[in-house]
């Protein structure tokens, strides 16, 4: 039996079921900073302290920052809309007229996000149309404790639904 592989769509369909966060990753490249929104971004090890994230190989960014060596990974907050705007699209200068900072490791950060991870790249692996990012985690700033940005379904946040079965009906 040959299986159906599913297409992009029911990819992105499917794999929306599952609530991201949202991630600015930022580098400099030449002096100038780079930087792409990013939900695939996770946790790998604790010791050695490593993080992963999978970025686009047509993106014009990641290369960038892969040649650079180090990157910042940060955390959006709820009310950050703007940034994940910014850095989501294709076009635009994503840093003119934006409030940021260059690191001591070298990566601009973004003002008022949950958390900051800085980290040099230690493993590249294809994977498809992405790289599989990881990378040795150096410093973690959390400068905030605001409700993180939710990616679900295609939107951002999740509006709970109050589901009440059947056998709780006592009346």
């Amino acid at each position: 039996m040959t299986p159906h592989l599913p297409t992009p769509l029911e990819m992105r369909r499917a794999m929306g079921s599952f609530a991201s966060g949202v991630t600015v990753v930022t580098g400099c490249d030449d002096g100038e900073p780079v930087g792409f929104a990013c939900q695939s971004f996770a946790s790998v090890s604790l010791d050695p302290p490593l993080v992963l994230f999978c970025a686009d190989h047509r993106g014009r960014a990641w290369p960038r920052i892969r040649k650079a060596g180090g990157f910042c990974v940060n955390v959006l907050a709820e009310q950050q809309s703007d940034l994940c705007d910014r850095f989501g699209s294709s076009r635009g200068a994503k840093f003119a007229g934006l409030s940021w900072q260059l690191s001591r490791w070298g990566s601009p950060v973004l003002p008022g996000v949950l958390a900051r991870v800085h980290a040099r790249v230690h493993e590249v692996h294809a994977a498809g149309d992405h790289d599989v990012v990881i990378g040795e985690v150096l410093e973690l700033e959390t400068p905030t404790q605001d409700r993180p940005m939710v990616f679900f379904r295609g939107g951002f946040g999740i509006e709970p639904e109050l589901v009440l079965p059947d056998a709780w009906d006592w009346a």
